[in-house]
């Protein structure tokens, strides 16, 4: 039960955050592309390439605390349907480069971004 209870807990946080940084971002370009979600997934991955090494590999955080933060937090602060929504309303509008960009732009970006947390996680 009360693994439920961080996961909810964490949850809640991760979901809050991700709206109020993707109405941020979208107020502060309003633009077409989807910068919003790509800032959201690209946090989300250096949390998450950080947190898992970090309780990993340094302080050895109970399992319970690693669901809260990896599941709980950056399970509903990251939004993979979002990106694959946005990206596809970008092909049907014919923008098919913008698309082909935020596939690629996305996935380099994120996974870029899970190893700097991994490496600045390691050399805290």
């Amino acid at each position: 039960m009360q693994t439920v209870l961080l996961l909810s807990i964490g949850a809640i946080i991760g979901v809050n955050l991700r709206y109020f940084v993707a109405q941020y971002a979208t107020r502060l370009v309003s633009t077409y592309f989807p910068l919003g979600t790509l800032i959201i997934n690209i946090t989300a991955s250096f949390m998450l390439g950080f947190f898992l090494i970090w309780t990993s590999e340094r302080v050895l955080a109970d399992p319970r605390w690693r669901i809260f933060f990896a599941i709980g937090f950056c399970g509903t602060y990251s939004t993979y349907s979002t990106y694959a929504y946005e990206t596809f309303a970008l092909f049907e509008r014919g923008e098919f480069w913008v698309s082909a960009m935020n596939i690629l732009g996305t996935n380099i970006a994120c996974f870029i971004a899970v190893v700097l947390g991994a490496i600045l996680a390691r050399a805290l």
